[in-house]
Formats: C-alpha cells, structure tokens, sequence
C-alpha cells in the first residue's frame, strides 16, 4: 500500500490529539498549534485527492491491519478526499477572519478551550468523511454535537448559553433517532461496517425480508441527521446559534457542520442501504417534500428578519431545504446537485458571515438594516463581498448558487411527480431569495444621512459613528475625537479569498462536477 493511504488515518490522529494539547498551551500557542494543524491536514488531503485522483480507485485503510469485525476501516474515494481538503481550506479562513474578534469576545483564559473545540471538530468531520463504520461515525457525530456546543456558548452571555442549550437539546434528540437507527440496523444485518451491511441489505431486499424494520431503520437515520443538520421544520436552534456566536463560530457552522451529517446521510444512502433500496423506499418523498417546504419557510422568516446576521442564518434553512430537496429526488443527478450545493454553500455563507461582520464594525455594532445604512461606502470590501454572497444566494449567473440552481433543476427534468413541484419551489425561494438579500444590498449603498459619501463622512463622524475600516471596538474616543484605525488586513485577505473561491466554483464548475460524478461511482 502506498504510504499516501496513511493520510487520512494520520490527519484524524493528528486533530485528535491536538485537541488535549491546546489545553495545556495559552491562548497565543493554542492558536498557532489549531493554524498548523489545519494547514497540515489539508496538505494531507490534497495529496491524498491527487493519489486518488490519479489511480481512479478508492482505497481501504484498515487500523492495526485487522479486518471486520476486529478492526476498523477507513474508506477513501475522491470525494472523500475532495471534501476534507475544501472543509480544511473553509475552516483556516474562517479562523483567520475571525482572529480579532475572538480575541475581543473570550476571556483570555479561555480562548484555548475555543482552539480545543474547533480542533476535535475537524477531527470530527474528517472522521464522518472517512471512516466506513457505522458506530464510529455515531461516536464522531457526538463529538462533532459536543465541540459545535462549545464554539456557541464559549462567549459565555445568556443568548449564547440558550443558543447552545437549544442546540444541544436537538441534537441530542437527533443522535437519539440516529442511534435507534444504528442498532435496528445492526440487529437485522449483523454488521456494522458498511460494506458489509449493504450486502446483507441487498440479500434482505431480494427476499423482501424485514422490509418494513429496514424501513424504519433508515427512517430514523434520516430523520435524525435532518435534525441535526437544521432541516425544517428542526430549525429552531439555528437563528440563535449563529446569530449570536463568535464571527468564526458563526462562519464555520453554517459552512461545515451540518455539511458534515448530510455528507454521512449520504453516504448512508449509497454504501449502506444501496441507492436502489432508496429509490424504491418512501423516505427519499418525505425528504423531498420537507426540503421543499424548508426552502420556502426559511426564506419566508429571513424576510421577516431586520437583523443581518439572523437574516443570514435564516437562509441557511432555506439552503438546506436545497441539498434535501435534491436528494429526495432520488436520482444520480439530484445528488450530484446536493453535493455541489453543499460546496457552494459551504463557501458563500462564510462569505456572508465574515462580510457582514465588517459591515457591522463599520456601523458601531448595529445589525439592523437602519443600522447598517452606508456601510457599504465604509467598508468597501466587505460591502463588494456581501454583494457577492447575496448574488450567489439568490442564483445569478457567474457565481456558484447559479449552478447548483441549475443542476436542480435540470435533475428534476423527466421525473414524472417530482418535476413540476421542484421548479415551483426554485422559481418561488429564488424570487424570495432576491427580496431579502437584494433589500439588505440596497440598504448597506443607500446614505445614512441623505447625502453623497464626502458628506456622509463629515455627518457620521458628528454622530461618534465609525466611518472606516475598523472594529468597534477598536475605536476609542479622546477628548469628543473618534481615532480611526485600519481594519486588520488578515480579514481583508479571507474575504478575497472567499470571493476568488465564489467565482471559480461560479465560472469552472465542470471539473467539480465529474469529480463529484466520479466520487458517487466509487461510492458504489
């Protein structure tokens, strides 16, 4: 075997045991150790993409060389790989757009923990990405569940402490239903690596044994990956968890975490139970319909939002309505749209999260739409990358919400039932898309003060207002002066980075696309 297939082993030991390190580092060191770490992992993983890659095969890593059911086993295709190398690269931007405000917002003896929890969630993450174990990924899962907890509530006020508490509550509630899930599967089969489980299933689907308890196996599955990946209607915890959690906390849940369980949900679908299975079951209609509603009601409630960052989080619903509106369709095509929608917003929405951010540091903290008038004069770049996001979100040609509404719609092309009711809900969540996006764009361009920027200028600074490219809380007042200072240029850099990455997946999606093409053949 060549020495690369040891990668994705060592990436997972790697963030693993980092974790317990930053615990005994300070602050400073802890941030420096999760930066390596990251970095490394995705130089890993993009060796580990380009040896897959190359040979056209996944490859099967089994622990201490033990087969089932003994040992363990790691199983990577190029999708796998292609997606621990994107959440690597997502997650070091949003870490370093993030870097002063958690300095500002943790205790200083604390931000360690914070490095601790964003460590174990990338260990997490690669390990729902990899491994071919099903009780494995239960115990990841939880891990993933505890760490995102962390990140929410290390700020430590009321909101954030009830956002977390929230969000344990259905998480928990989902690890439940996915567990009961688990065990019903293990009883019936006898297995719990997946290769081996879909063998049996295929055997139990030929002899249409136990089908109604293999039903209910994968229902409960899918029902309790839908709730922690914030499916409608189990939305509840997600305003308030993004909403008020850190920039980076904020930046790297609504990108990667419940990106993480679809991906698993996924790969339940595929080398588990078997797409054949799937598409002859009733569970792929029920998440086709609630992604369906998902998609309308999240943008329905972010129109009612005056809140920026809340109003972002309310489109996460929507967009989650999205990916599993796609795989209720049940076909080849609708995955692959769900997937590349998974790319997509895994890299818009941090966008969105961290422009935001410099929109509201250059309006003194306010998040209202009142509040954020001419902010985009203040920060320009963050304005430019707000305008991106928004773009993307509501699906214009040129950046990647484009394509990934394209690739839905034409999935949905053919299908007898399914057809019609999904170019309703994309023309409807689209037109809704652009009122609230496109709202919040006009207000961030429109004067403050009714006047041209020079005046602008002159006018919010008279009303102690900052007018530059800083934090809020980087300014200080002396003597009735409000003293600028230039907003960090690491934040300036990721937000280039994120709107470079929106027009690539935007303009070179073809190549994205038959590596997700080929990654669901090998998932086979």
């Amino acid at each position: 075997m060549n020495f690369v297939c040891n990668f994705p082993f060592i990436s997972i030991i790697i963030t693993l045991f980092s974790g317990p390190l930053c615990t005994i580092l300070s602050g400073k060191w802890a941030k420096r150790v999760n930066e390596a770490v990251i970095v490394i992992v995705g130089i890993l993983s993009a060796c580990v993409l380009g040896y897959v890659g190359g040979t056209g095969e996944a490859f099967v890593y089994r622990m201490g060389h033990f087969p089932a059911p003994w040992g363990n086993e790691i199983r990577v295709g190029v999708l796998e790989a292609f997606m621990g190398f994107f959440f690597c690269v997502i997650m070091l931007l949003c870490m370093v757009a993030g870097a002063r405000e958690r300095e500002e917002e943790i205790e200083e003896s604390k931000q360690n923990l914070y490095y601790v929890m964003v460590n174990l969630l990338l260990c997490s993450l690669l390990a729902l990405i990899y491994t071919n174990d099903l009780f494995t990924a239960y115990v990841f899962v939880e891990i993933n569940t505890i760490s995102a907890c962390g990140l929410i509530m290390i700020r430590q006020n009321g909101r954030t402490i009830e956002a977390a508490t929230r969000y344990m509550i259905m998480s928990l509630l989902g690890s439940g239903l996915l567990l009961l899930g688990l065990c019903f599967l293990y009883d019936l089969t006898g297995h719990l690596l997946m290769s081996n489980i879909k063998e049996q299933v295929h055997i139990l689907a030929q002899t249409g044994q136990y089908h109604i308890p293999l039903m209910v196996s994968v229902g409960l599955m899918s029902v309790g990956l839908a709730m922690k990946s914030a499916l409608y209607p189990f939305h509840a915890w997600l305003p308030d968890a993004y909403g008020y959690s850190t920039l980076s906390s904020a930046a790297i849940l609504s990108s990667l975490v419940s990106k993480g369980y679809i991906f698993l949900l996924i790969k339940i679908f595929y080398r588990v139970v078997g797409f054949e299975v799937l598409t002859g079951s009733k569970v792929a209609n029920v998440l086709f319909v609630f992604g369906i509603i998902g998609m309308i009601m999240g943008s329905l409630n972010a129109m009612q939002e005056d809140q920026i960052t809340r109003m972002i989080a309310y489109s996460s619903v929507a967009q989650i309505g999205y990916i599993y509106m796609g795989i209720g369709l049940a076909t080849q095509e609708g995955m692959v749209a769900s997937i590349y929608h998974v790319i997509s917003h895994g890299a818009t929405k941090s966008l969105l999260f961290v422009a935001a951010s410099g929109l509201t540091a250059a309006s003194a903290g306010g998040t209202r739409y009142r509040n954020l008038a001419g902010s985009g004069y203040r920060n320009k770049l963050a304005g430019i990358a707000f305008t991106v996001g928004s773009l993307s979100m509501v699906g214009m040609p040129m950046f990647s919400g484009f394509i990934s509404k394209l690739f839905f719609a034409q999935a949905a092309v053919g299908h007898a039932h399914k057809m019609l009711p999904t170019f309703i809900a994309l023309a409807i969540s689209t037109i809704l898309n652009a009122a609230y996006f496109m709202k919040m764009v006009i207000s961030i361009y429109s004067p403050r003060y009714g006047g041209n920027e020079e005046e602008d200028a002159s006018y919010a600074v008279q009303d102690g207002w900052n007018y530059g490219e800083v934090s809020h809380k980087e300014m200080r007042r002396n003597g009735g002066k409000v003293i600028f200072m230039k907003d960090q240029p690491v934040k300036a850099a990721a937000l280039i980075c994120f709107i470079v990455l929106n027009f690539i997946l935007g303009l070179n999606s073809e190549p994205i696309i038959r590596m997700i093409q080929k990654g669901l053949a090998m998932f086979g």
